[in-house]
């Protein structure tokens, strides 16, 4: 991950929305159209939101514009996502080296990779309209799967990569190599390939070490691992590695980012790779920092309800 200051000209802002949520955004839409309508920037939403948009802003509804994801990635000067982690994640996986900056709204409680919240955001983002801001590029994983030597598919993540059974519970075996050795063999409920922005989710949860943003690394955390010798390992993000899943007729699963999903054949072989050509760009807030962002989202023992 690396970071860099910079002047934005933004003249046209994309605005990703946490999916089927209306409650939420009765308040902060018609107030944020407004306040970018008055600044003379055009407003940009998915065309997948344009019913449940339109429902909620009423008369600004000749302020907004709707177009796909994709556009909103290259032809935006500046992306405002309003949710979660997961609205980020959703969106982020679409990142090329030419998409816009992100500015991460955390409309929730936990909100560990949104930067700003919700009751500060638009104090922060005038901040940013008029003067320089500070840009944090973090790499996406690419993931490629083969059978028989053939790519069956091919996608991205940022946070994790899990592979489980589909069904009830049942252990079953992985094979995980690098490009010069075998890395062991598990038997368990899956594997965890977390990068480090994503290791203090599932990874975290499922026994994993925290790695610092920096970091330039996987971590491959066993899930319910039949042997304790089988323990999470931290290794260079440099080289890729593959997994092996298993050669019987198992329901086997990939997991993206706890969103996308995918099912693996018998035979499968997975190549995880550091992409070199997409990253996502984040808008960082500079009142915060990671290891205080550790403090403030992890204090043990505090109640999360």
């Amino acid at each position: 991950m690396t970071k860099n200051k910079t002047k934005l000209n933004v003249k046209k802002v994309g605005v990703l929305l946490k999916p089927k949520t209306v409650s939420d955004y009765t308040s902060v839409l018609p107030n944020l159209i407004t306040w970018l309508k008055r600044r003379k920037i055009g407003i940009y939403f998915s065309e997948g939101d344009k019913d449940r948009v339109e429902k909620i802003t009423k008369n600004l509804n000749k302020s907004i514009s709707y177009t796909d994801l994709n556009t909103l990635h290259q032809e935006m000067d500046l992306n405002v996502t309003l949710g979660g982690d997961g609205t980020l994640l959703g969106f982020g996986r679409l990142a090329t080296k030419t998409s816009a900056p992100i500015f991460g709204v955390n409309m929730g409680n936990l909100g560990f990779i949104t930067e700003f919240p919700k009751a500060e955001f638009f104090e922060e983002l005038a901040v940013i309209l008029n003067s320089k801001c500070e840009i944090k590029k973090v790499p996406l994983y690419k993931v490629q799967v083969h059978k028989n030597n053939k790519k069956t598919y091919e996608a991205f993540f940022l946070n994790d990569l899990v592979i489980s059974k589909n069904d009830i519970s049942r252990m079953f075996n992985l094979s995980v190599e690098n490009s010069q050795e075998l890395i062991y063999d598990i038997s368990g409920d899956g594997l965890i390939v977390s990068s480090p922005i994503g290791s203090t989710a599932y990874s975290l949860a499922a026994g994993g070490p925290i790695l610092s943003p920096q970091v330039n690394a996987l971590v491959l955390t066993p899930i319910c691992p039949h042997s304790l010798t089988h323990r999470p390992i931290v290794i260079s993000d440099r080289e890729a590695i593959k997994i092996k899943v298993p050669t019987r007729n198992e329901s086997v699963i990939m997991t993206l980012d706890g969103q996308e999903v995918a099912e693996l054949a018998p035979r499968s072989i997975l190549t995880i790779s550091k992409s070199t050509t997409r990253f996502l760009k984040i808008v960082t807030n500079p009142e915060r920092t990671y290891f205080q962002t550790l403090k403030d989202k992890f204090t043990h023992g505090r109640r999360s309800f």
